[in-house]
């Protein structure tokens, strides 16, 4: 039988009084009821009270994650109240869409929770990156939140904090509610009473005191589809009490951009009359789930990149699909970019659905910025240099309380060859797949499982190949060849790594981001992907930094092999390292130029050779003497190359 939380007082010290101040952690932690021993791992975050941590467990080494709340934050018996039926709630749950609750113990400083660890963080972090997703993400996403709100409700639990920061992910995308610190449990028409929530998803009966109960989630669940396909909360305004406003007077649009199916489900679930809101079992059962495209799994590189819906090409003979808002005769976007190719006839005529699902990521691909956000990262990094900020030391700027893990780069390049002066760059991201961008600018990338392959021609257009099929054109084979050489010499020559991955359900979804433009000066390589993260790599001490516009924060990978993750508003507010600092500063003139560069390209064409790499080639500036490739696998051991290999 499980033991109810007792958690013990702890005297209020008046040096205690700094709320935010992270927990003393023990680097081995005791669960003296179970006789577990947890080495303590890589923060995870921070909400409210509590500190995440990585947790190993000694003598099974399972990875959990340790939610940790000092016992100076539960001085009151509200607050430890609160926790106690917290813990009570979560821990008797068992469902697939739920965080499992594993195991609760204290010691003398602290209070631990073990959890199942969601390695991909939450639908927050995706909703930053990539602002509205298409219909099928949000149908797969939104499901299984529908899967364990039905879980919850059949067991009489109210969640009351259904919120795109609550839904976690795992390593296979799916998704875990979290967060039981404002459930509840109801008794047959039992109205709760509380003023509880989170302002973008409270319902108006909440605000308006009338008693509440699993409407309430139905609501919160109806803001988040909202939100999965529109890209902001429904009554989202400048103000609260603007935002209040509009919820009590159900003041909301739906973007004519919307299905019907959408729509109504939305309509449904935002009703102001919590009566007339469809049970938790009927939104389940709604034709939004049943009449469009639903993935059976997601990839990973989704949390950045639009995926693909359609099928593999046999030829490069395929027309791009066009857009509503492209001139369809040329098939190009009137904004002047390609978009993803069209679905073969074999998909088309058997799958209607997906056909569409193509199309909405077709569209997608179309809103992204012609820059790939160079100029939001630019005036970000300008606006932070332009503020005075305070100096810190770097071991202060290390300690988990400045930290922001939740920006972590979902992709950074890991290791590169540079062969600019015959063929282009052949790179290797973070999940293993391989890429190259080639002189002529166009851009080839092989997955890690080595089975799909993605070729993007000079005009952004791109096309989607299986390497088991035997469907790679002929016009193709040199390329393909190049990159399998690439692909050989960083995994003989920079540590080998990625092969034989097995190929899983949802992988031809996958459209990873690419090498969009680099150039070398003196000092570092600077590298742009398509998703608008810019790296660079100092070859003088081995640092590394990226930069993401869509999370605004920098990473720096330092020489000690740390991931360091900083909010640039918190860099701003807390302060930041000399030697980071000057960083940024090389930073923002190296922005400068990437986006000077761009619009020599955009306004004078012919200019195209006189550019960096991935608007053509900088062949002055790459360095190292180079032969010719041998008829071997293995590019030329002279060849420039580096490795990212980060204690994570």
């Amino acid at each position: 039988m499980n033991r109810v939380p007792n958690i013990a007082k702890q005297p209020q010290k008046s040096s205690q009084r700094k709320e935010k101040a992270p927990p003393e952690v023990p680097a081995i932690i005791t669960d003296k009821e179970r006789g577990s021993y947890y080495e303590k791992g890589r923060f995870l975050g921070k909400g409210g009270f509590a500190h995440c941590y990585e947790l190993t467990n000694r003598a099974t080494r399972e990875v959990v994650a340790g939610k940790v709340v000092p016992k100076t934050m539960l001085v009151k018996q509200y607050q430890r109240d609160k926790m106690t039926q917290e813990v009570q709630i979560h821990r008797e749950l068992c469902h697939k869409n739920i965080v499992k609750l594993f195991h609760f113990f204290e010691d003398s400083l602290n209070v631990y929770i073990t959890l199942e660890l969601c390695a991909r963080r939450s639908l927050m972090e995706l909703h930053k990156r990539r602002k509205a997703v298409t219909e099928p993400e949000a149908r797969y996403f939104t499901h299984q939140v529908v899967e364990g709100v039905l879980y919850l409700h059949d067991l009489k639990i109210i969640h009351r904090d259904m919120k795109l920061g609550n839904l976690f992910l795992n390593d296979d995308l799916v998704v875990k509610i979290g967060d039981f610190g404002l459930a509840t449990t109801v008794d047959g028409d039992e109205r709760k009473k509380t003023l509880c929530g989170t302002p973008n998803y409270i319902a108006p009966e909440v605000l308006n005191k009338m008693g509440h109960s699993f409407e309430v989630d139905i609501w919160a669940v109806g803001c988040i589809l909202y939100i999965l396909l529109f890209g902001q909360p429904p009554f989202e305004s400048k103000s609260l009490e603007e935002t209040y406003s509009r919820i009590r007077h159900n003041n909301y649009t739906i973007p004519s951009s919307s299905t019907q199916t959408a729509s109504n489900l939305i309509r449904k679930m935002l009703h102001a009359d919590p009566t007339k809101r469809p049970t938790a079992k009927e939104v389940h059962r709604d034709i939004f789930f049943k009449s469009g495209f639903m993935p059976a799994r997601l990839p990973v590189s989704c949390l950045t990149m639009v995926p693909k819906f359609g099928g593999h090409e046999t030829s490069m003979m395929e027309e791009n699909v066009a857009p509503r808002g492209t001139d369809a005769r040329v098939q190009r976007p009137l904004n002047g970019r390609a978009g993803l190719a069209a679905l073969p006839p074999h998909m088309v005529a058997n799958n209607a659905e997906r056909e569409k699902a193509q199309q909405q990521a077709s569209e997608a691909t179309f809103r992204e910025p012609e820059d790939a956000y160079l100029s939001q990262l630019f005036h970000q990094v300008a606006v932070l240099l332009e503020q005075r900020i305070p100096g810190i030391e770097e071991e202060e700027a290390a300690l988990d309380g400045y930290q922001s893990p939740e920006c972590l780069p979902i992709f950074w390049i890991s290791k590169w060859v540079d062969y600019s002066d015959k063929y282009g760059i052949g790179y290797q991201l973070c999940d293993n797949s391989v890429g190259v961008l080639f002189n002529d600018n166009s851009r080839i990338m092989l997955d890690q499982a080595g089975n799909e392959l993605t070729y993007i021609e000079k005009s952004n257009k791109e096309h989607y190949f299986s390497m088991q099929n035997g469907e790679i054109p002929m016009t193709l084979n040199k390329k393909v060849t190049l990159l399998k050489y690439f692909r050989s010499y960083m995994n003989d020559h920079l540590v080998k790594a990625g092969e034989g991955s097995e190929q899983r359900v949802g992988d031809d979804l996958a459209r990873l981001p690419t090498l969009r433009v680099w150039f070398r000066t003196k000092s570092a390589i600077v590298l742009h992907l398509s998703n608008g993260t810019v790296q660079i790599n100092f070859f003088n001490d081995h640092v590394k930094m990226m930069m993401c516009p869509l999370m605004q924060a920098v990473t720096f990978i330092d020489q000690n092999k740390r991931m360091l993750t900083y909010k640039l508003s918190n860099l701003q507010r807390n302060g930041c390292p000399e030697k980071f600092l000057h960083r940024l500063k090389y930073a923002k003139t190296m922005i400068e130029r990437l986006m000077s560069d761009a619009n020599v390209v955009a306004h004078n064409p012919s200019r195209q050779a006189d550019v960096p790499r991935g608007m053509a080639s900088a062949r002055s500036a790459s360095a190292g003497s180079r032969g010719p490739i041998h008829t071997g696998n293995h590019l030329p051991q002279s060849a420039s190359g580096s490795n990212i290999h980060p204690r994570r």
